[in-house]
């Protein structure tokens, strides 16, 4: 996995604490962003929190780019909705030797590994002998339509790896551009940094919130799970170490320098 932030809201805490102010004052916006010092934003940003308003954190974006993930963890992102993602195409880019996302769980077993690794080459065999046999019918069925050969043959090659990619696995991995505002990427951690999460989205989750807190710390100071600055909602289902989750996302506060809340 291979996690990037590309690009951001210049001054994201700046602008989320203008917001602030100008719900909270009588300021124009003329003079808005005077006195907004680093040390000003935050305490409006600590206000924020405070009292659960979160919609000024809207006006802060980031934009990551992802590579080395599975299709499953696509499909568990994109549940994200308020969010913009672009994804790799599996309709236009072709995949004859598609690279692949072990879980740690089989990586770790030997004969685990070595049955996953043998369906993985079975299955990308599979997906070029259907793409070959229907871009072959293709080819015959454009020409008889009159097209050129070279032409049949550049259309012949998208139609069939559209219907080829159906093959493909979960396990294939993928590359995506992702945006979020800081409100939706709150919501995000909430759920993906959660223990109850899956590992690979899990470790994405972490990895996005270490990037922004280097650059937003005050903005994410209380990211993470529930139980960092609160009580676990999951009832029965909890995994039952808050105090481990707490140590775990402090630690990484303080590994970016970023205000850390004691509980």
């Amino acid at each position: 996995m291979k996690v990037m932030l590309i690009a951001h809201t210049p001054q994201p805490e700046r602008v989320v604490a203008a917001a602030a102010k100008l719900c909270y004052s009588n300021a124009h916006i003329d003079n808005l962003l005077e006195d907004l010092t680093p040390e000003k934003s935050r305490e409006f940003l600590e206000k924020l929190a405070a009292l659960g308003h979160e919609s000024p954190t809207e006006h802060a974006s980031f934009t990551f780019a992802i590579e080395g993930v599975s299709r499953s963890l696509l499909a568990q992102i994109t549940r994200h909705r308020i969010a913009s993602y672009s994804v790799q195409s599996q309709r236009y880019v072709r995949l004859d030797s598609f690279e692949y996302i072990t879980p740690p769980e089989v990586a770790a077993d030997d004969a685990a590994r070595e049955a996953f690794d043998v369906q993985m080459e079975q299955q990308a065999k599979q997906y070029r002998e259907i793409a070959a046999l229907l871009k072959d019918g293709h080819i015959r069925r454009l020409m008889q339509q009159g097209m050129d050969e070279k032409q049949a043959a550049r259309k012949a090659e998208k139609l069939a790896i559209e219907d080829a990619r159906f093959i493909l696995p979960n396990a294939c991995s993928t590359k995506m551009i992702v945006t979020m505002n800081a409100r939706s990427l709150n919501n995000f951690f909430r759920h993906r940094c959660c223990e109850r999460a899956q590992w690979e989205i899990r470790a994405l989750a972490d990895e996005m919130l270490r990037l922004v807190l280097a650059v937003a710390p005050a903005l994410f100071a209380h990211s993470g799970p529930p139980c960092v600055s609160g009580t676990c909602p999951e009832g029965a289902m909890s995994c039952g170490h808050a105090a481990e989750m707490r140590r775990k996302y402090s630690a990484l506060r303080k590994e970016e320098g970023a205000p850390c809340r004691e509980d």
